[in-house]
């Protein structure tokens, strides 16, 4: 969630996972007064102007793939394979990185797709994202049945999103 939160630019400052008991009151008041600090200090939160990447968010964190690898981690990390070959913690967190990575930068496309047909260089304005990563991207879309070349405009193609 940290990588995901600063890919998209809300940052992960904003947001904090930590595990305390019901016996822990003392320590549960300290760690919101901190969040809480370090949330004052970066200044109030505009969801209108993270649309896009809030929606996206949480499409990715929907995605098959990153959820299979979330639930995967410890007989990845801890198990062998039928190949007796074991992941290392290392590896695997760059694979879940990379992953998470695609997947978001995919519904960051699907997403602006939403509201009509476009080429991939308007993609790449309404995202962020190069051109030539919303190329590849785009191509894993349309391979999965969720984006299609819808026709072109003079010579420039135009793609649309698909219902998935």
């Amino acid at each position: 969630m940290e990588e995901l939160l600063d890919l998209s630019g809300i940052g992960r400052d904003r947001m904090q996972l930590r595990w305390v008991s019901a016996a822990e009151g003392q320590l549960f008041a300290e760690y919101m007064t901190r969040l809480t600090e370090q949330i004052r200090e970066l200044g109030p939160f505009d969801p209108e102007a993270f649309r896009l990447a809030l929606a996206s968010l949480e499409d990715t964190l929907k995605s098959p793939r990153v959820r299979w690898l979330l639930g995967m981690d410890r007989r990845i990390t801890e198990g062998e394979n039928v190949y007796h070959e074991k992941l290392e913690e290392a590896a695997y967190q760059e694979l879940l990185k990379a992953a998470a990575e695609d997947e978001y930068q995919k519904a960051l496309i699907l997403e602006v797709l939403r509201r009509g047909p476009l080429s991939v260089r308007e993609m790449a304005e309404r995202t962020g994202l190069p051109v030539y990563g919303v190329s590849l991207r785009l191509n894993d879309l349309e391979r999965s049945g969720l984006a299609e070349l819808q026709g072109y405009e003079g010579t420039t193609p135009r793609f649309v999103r698909l219902a998935a």
